[in-house]
């Protein structure tokens, strides 16, 4: 498996779950309010749930209707043989061999707004996810050697029952779980609210990945201010993960916590440096000045020792990130079967990085088996 010298693992990799999961694999007392696809008038292909609809629509925080049927046409085109087989776990492992990709950790679609709903019922958010890890784990059992689960753990609502589900999917095997940047419910990923969870991830080894959505129910950078997907998409991915990565670092989680491996996925790396550099900088300002974080190390110290981050396999930057930040620290990640990237060119593009083969066979294996403690 692989792709000749290099062994290959999909760091973000995604599902497209079926349009009547939810409504399977809910707990039967949520079934009335599980989340439905519908189309309405006018308006694009969206979840239903309990009466909120996501990915949002026109308005404030808007996802422009004609880029999603824009994205939806380019879908058609691209993964035409996938969609054929409604994404089943088989079309997954064929797109894996066309890739030439040994291991993927899959992320949902559908999932990154289901639950990502900031006035939910906390009972039903956790209810879908707890759906969608159930559902997921059986896809994944059809190869369970290269289908790897990440725990949809969205449902920060309540954080006694997000931390009930963590240890719930590692005790059936799952060996990472995935949060949003957002704040939910005014909470950022550092308030003291969410310390168990913390606390339980690191004990259990899960690997957690940060991972925005555009388009959810949640407070999301650029969407108080711009309609277009242009813009708000731009800014809402890598800028939320410059928030939660400030929350995570400044707010002491990281510190408190050095055995917690967190991973920063779809974004991009190239404003990584930067981001490190100013925080670096607003640390030695800020040091030992009451009322400021109290922290013993660098931000950037903190980060490479327990953080990793993904890159797109044409950016432009990947060589100089590898040399400011580490060539340990940088993970390959495909975003498949999203229609703004293609397949299997995706790979083709990572593999003709100019990175040299020491730090190719790291960001394409070493460094996500090292992320999601793969033996």
């Amino acid at each position: 498996m692989g792709t000749g010298r290099y062994r290959i693992i999909d760091a973000d990799g995604h599902v497209m779950e079926p349009p009547d999961m939810w409504q399977r694999y809910i707990d039967p007392a949520f079934r009335a309010r599980a989340p439905r696809v519908v189309r309405r008038p006018g308006d694009h292909t969206r979840f239903e749930v309990d009466g909120h609809l996501v990915p949002r629509g026109a308005g404030p925080n808007s996802v422009s209707t004609p880029m999603l049927a824009a994205f939806s046409a380019r879908t058609r085109e691209r993964m035409g043989e996938y969609l054929a087989a409604q994404y089943s776990a088989t079309s997954q492992v064929r797109a894996m061999d066309a890739g030439g990709v040994e291991v993927a950790y899959l992320y949902p679609t559908g999932g990154l707004y289901t639950a990502s709903i900031d006035a939910l019922d906390p009972a039903l958010a956790i209810a879908i996810c707890r759906a969608y890890n159930d559902w997921l784990l059986e896809f994944c059992a059809y190869a369970p050697e290269r289908l790897r689960p990440v725990a949809m753990l969205t449902a920060l609502h309540d954080p006694a029952s997000a931390v009930a589900e963590a240890e719930r999917c590692a005790a059936r095997g799952m060996r990472a779980i995935f949060v949003r940047p957002n704040p939910l419910r005014g909470r950022r990923l550092d308030d003291p609210a969410f310390e168990p969870l913390w606390v339980a991830c690191a004990r259990l080894g899960l690997a957690v990945g940060i991972h925005e959505g555009q388009g959810a129910a949640v407070p999301t950078t650029g969407a108080e201010r711009f309609e277009s997907f242009f813009a708000s998409h731009a800014a809402s991915h890598p800028m939320e993960q410059m928030l939660a990565m400030a929350a995570l670092i400044g707010g002491g989680v990281l510190e408190r916590h050095p055995a917690l491996r967190v991973g920063f996925l779809e974004s991009g790396c190239g404003w990584l440096p930067y981001w490190l550099w100013r925080l670096d900088e607003h640390w030695e300002v800020t040091h030992g000045i009451a009322g400021e974080p109290e922290l013993p190390m660098r931000p950037s110290e903190y980060f490479r020792r327990q953080c990793w981050i993904s890159c797109e396999a044409d950016e432009p930057y990947v060589r100089q990130v590898l040399d400011q930040v580490g060539e340990d620290r940088v993970l390959f990640a495909s975003d498949f079967p999203h229609p703004d990237h293609t397949w299997p060119e995706t790979v083709e593009h990572m593999l003709a990085m100019p990175l040299g083969e020491r730090a190719l066979k790291k960001v394409l294996w070493d460094n996500p088996a090292a992320f999601y403690g793969l033996t």
